[in-house]
């Protein structure tokens, strides 16, 4: 702490630039880093190294290697394709390999092949003269400068649309450098040819000139885009260095140096709220940094060194260490500035004095709560330790804003314990072996579900569920991803056996929620570990997500099974359908009778989607109650002819009598002699009866007054006189025919009596001739015949001939006292003579 400006480096009057030391290196590399194509992810990410290939003996293989920002070998793999161009990363931590062919490699974090694209003919045919992976809001993309000195780019490489860019008009040579720029969400091409400065959009190609060059500039050697892609910088060979917006319409300042060999690499170095953005540049043995300001900051480079831009910094790694270099962040120049009097450094001389128990402690205090800072003076030193990598500068920090928060009332809590909380996780991180120097602005872009991803890509799945617990996510959130890809790393493991693989997952995860053992066993397929899969979806409780799985696998015998297992009609309808198109006719249907279930619903699905299945499956099973109930209903579905809806009755016939139903088979032969009947009256009388029930046919024919030809259905038929009675007075009575009823009446005995009569006749408003039929009604009925036709005199009568007290006190109730006055003295005297009995 005493020497904790010692190597802060001014930049201007305002800005300081420090470089911290991040890892001794532990690969102990052979070759230097120039013999070597590099590449390193941003954001902390791991480096890849492919060693040019020396010997021209094709049996030597140079290696492609990948480690850890610390220098942790994670996987090397000899390189056995066509010499490569250029390495670089995907956002998702994925390697592109770009070789001379314009092919494209596509390696996970431990050297994995994942997939292959190509670039196009064009770049097939020229080769790749030089390539650069960039990255925008729409993915990681590729550019790429061929042989014939065009560019062909693709913006994303997981949505591949290459686009071939115009050419530079008159170029005769490859460009001095180039670079790839986003403009309003469109991104475009800077290209140098000498002094002369183009921009290649999807379409043209316009010459630019950038606002503010010095006309002495000279020829551009290199240009470099910021991290967020919004400001660019270029080197001239007369070592003038330009720096403004990548729009090209702003400059923000200029700088010289005295080197005129263009650097081996040039990156800029800034970050959020900067006060002095500066550009790295890296020649062989000689680090500048220079920004808007006349001088510049040099640091002299032992070994040869790669430079990485990051989102608030350039991380520097040689052979031997990698470093991290930025701008000062404003809060730690506050604390920690020599003979600074600002707030956070009171607060911190306060809280050292304090654990010496001074009397300068409360001096200090005052003097801050004096001019009511103290407030500021927490978060200060709650920021400046937020940007520190030494865990013990953290804590006096942090010690300090303890101390400070003690003398504030209602001091919210929540930014001093989420500081503390992510520190300790950074800290975690930075550890060698874990090799992710995250600085704490880096923490807050890529946020904690990126980290916890990356964590589990590099398969550090405890010390990912450690922040879990930490950091108290919720199951799905953490724990339950994290373990899942535990589970589906572990199914690639060759050296033990499928059930203790399973075994052994299913003790670690049991039956965490949000864990999907499907995803675990079509991992396992996918690696070749057929039975391994199966086991796996036996802990699987969703039977949806058994089953595609199954069928997948070509299982579909165990998937039908789970499917009923499930009860689930529409997951058994899909099993059975995929079996139908998988398997011939006759292996489906001997499949199908070994589950009963799942018959009985391909019957119900036949029966509405393919009467032909259905019949057979009928006829396989030798279900003739089934086939003559199949016939019938033929006969109603279709559109047939007469003869052909007859023809399947017959069927149906010959199946009922197989099937020993006589009732069923007696019934469809009536059907058959109603339906030929019906078509005789059709052709008789050119009126529709066909499909009339029997029922109907009779009463229209008795409506229409063909009497003959209804008597004949009531003997062909055998209709019951009673229901051939009611029919035909019903008939009668809607048609007027009063005559014909009254003698039809008189044509015999009614078997339905005839107080049906006297209720037709009233139905239809004519109490006349109920009048007529109410005499002949039975006694016991009579009294209701007569109250019908209004005749109370007859029906009192009657009550009191049957000596019936309940119809008289029913006569009685339908009496008034002065029409009817007669008929009540009747009744009255009558029941008094009852009572003497």
């Amino acid at each position: 702490m005493d020497c904790y400006t010692a190597n802060w480096d001014p930049l201007g009057e305002a800005a300081y630039y420090r470089k911290l030391d991040l890892y001794s290196m532990g690969w102990n590399l052979r070759e230097d880093l120039r013999d070597c194509l590099v590449a390193a992810a941003p954001y902390g990410g791991p480096i890849a190294l492919l060693k040019n290939k020396k010997e021209k003996s094709p049996s030597s293989r140079p290696p492609l290697e990948i480690y850890t920002a610390s220098g942790v070998l994670l996987a090397s793999i000899p390189w056995k394709n066509c010499p490569a161009v250029h390495l670089g990363w995907t956002t998702s931590e994925d390697l592109l390999c770009i070789q001379e062919d314009g092919s494209v490699l596509v390696y996970s974090l431990f050297c994995e092949f994942k997939r292959r694209f190509s670039m196009g003919n064009e770049v097939l045919q020229n080769h790749v003269l030089e390539a650069k992976v960039f990255h925008t809001e729409y993915g990681t993309g590729v550019a790429i400068l061929t042989g014939a000195h065009r560019f062909t780019i693709a913006t994303n490489v997981e949505d591949l649309k290459l686009r071939r860019l115009p050419q530079v008009p008159g170029v005769q040579k490859p460009p001095s450098c180039w670079t790839v720029l986003c403009q309003e969400r469109v991104t475009v091409l800077l290209v140098a040819i000498g002094q002369e400065l183009y921009l290649l959009d999807n379409t043209t190609c316009s010459p630019v000139t950038l606002p503010g060059l010095s006309p002495h500039a000279g020829s551009f050697l290199r240009m470099a885009v910021s991290f967020n892609y919004r400001f660019l910088a270029l080197f001239t060979d007369t070592g003038y260095i330009w720096m403004g917006k990548s729009n090209l319409k702003e400059k923000l300042g200029e700088s010289m140096c005295e080197f005129r060999a263009p650097p081996k690499q040039m990156v800029w170095c800034t970050r959020s709220r900067s006060k002095q953005r500066a550009v790295v540049m890296a020649w062989e043995r000689r680090l500048l940094v220079a920004g808007d300001a006349e001088q510049c900051i040099q640091y002299p480079l032992d070994e040869d060194s790669y430079l990485v831009p990051e989102l608030d910094g350039v991380r520097i790694f040689s052979r031997s260490t990698h470093e991290f270099l930025h701008e000062i962040p404003e809060a730690s120049q506050e604390v920690f500035k020599i003979a600074s009097m600002a707030p956070g450094a009171l607060l911190l001389e306060a809280q050292k004095e304090y654990e010496k128990e001074s009397q300068k402690a409360d001096e200090y205090l005052r003097e801050i709560k004096d001019q009511n800072l103290l407030p500021e003076a927490v978060e200060q030193c709650i920021r400046a330790a937020s940007y520190e990598h030494e865990p013990e500068i953290q804590k006096s920090l942090l010690r300090a804003a303890s101390f400070g928060k003690c003398f504030i009332d209602k001091f919210p809590p929540e930014r001093f314990v989420e500081t503390c909380r992510d520190l300790r996780v950074l800290n975690a991180i930075r550890d060698y072996q874990i090799g992710i120097p995250l600085s704490f602005d880096q923490y807050t872009q890529v946020t904690t579900e990126v980290l916890l991803d990356r964590l589990v890509l590099r398969r550090l799945y405890p010390i990912a569920i450690k922040i879990c617990e930490y950091l108290r996510l919720s199951e799905f959130q953490g724990i339950s991803r994290i373990l899942a890809h535990w589970a589906c790393y572990k199914v690639q493991q060759k050296d033990k056996s499928d059930e203790e693989v399973a075994q052994a997952i299913n003790q670690k995860l049991g039956d965490t929620p949000g864990i999907s053992y499907s995803e675990i066993a079509a991992r396992a397929y996918e690696c070749g570990r057929a039975e391994l899969a199966i086991k796996l979806l036996e802990y699987e409780p969703r039977s949806g997500k058994q089953v595609p799985l199954l069928l997948k696998m070509k299982r579909s015998q165990l998937a039908l099974s789970k499917a009923i297992e499930s009860g689930d009609t529409d997951l058994v309808y899909t099993v059975v359908l995929h079996l139908k198109n998988e398997l011939n006719r006759g292996a489906f249907f001997m499949t199908l009778q070994n589950q009963p279930v799942a018959l009985s619903l391909y019957r119900q699905f036949c029966k509405y989607q393919e009467l032909d299945t259905l019949k057979d499956l009928y006829n396989q099973d030798d279900d003739h109650q089934e086939l003559g109930n199949f016939h019938v209903r033929a006969s109603y579905a279709s559109d047939k002819q007469i003869d052909g809806r007859v023809a399947s009755l017959q069927n149906a016939v010959d199946e009922y009598y197989k099937a020993k139903n006589e009732f069923a088979a007696k019934a469809t032969e009536d059907q058959i002699k109603l339906l030929r009947s019906q078509r005789r009256l059709q052709a008789d009388f050119d009126k529709p009866y066909l499909d009339e029930s029997l029922h109907d046919t009779v009463y229209n024919l008795i409506l229409e007054g063909n009497h003959k030809r209804a008597e004949q259905f009531y003997r062909d038929f055998k209709i019951p006189d009673k229901r051939f009675w009611w029919l035909k007075i019903s008939a009668l009575a809607e048609q007027g025919d009063w005559e014909e009823l009254e003698k039809f009446s008189k044509s015999k005995k009614s078997p339905i009596g005839y107080l049906p009569f006297v209720e037709i006749s009233m139905k239809h408003h004519n109490r006349h001739e109920a009048k007529k039929y109410a005499p002949r009604v039975a006694p016991e009925q009579r009294v209701k015949a007569f109250l019908l036709v209004g005749d109370l005199s007859q029906a009192s009568d009657a009550a009191i001939e049957r000596k019936n007290e309940a119809e008289m006190n029913l006569i009685l109730s339908k009496c008034t006292a002065a029409a009817d006055a007669s008929v009540v003295a009747k009744i009255n005297l009558a029941k008094a003579q009852l009572g003497k009995k």
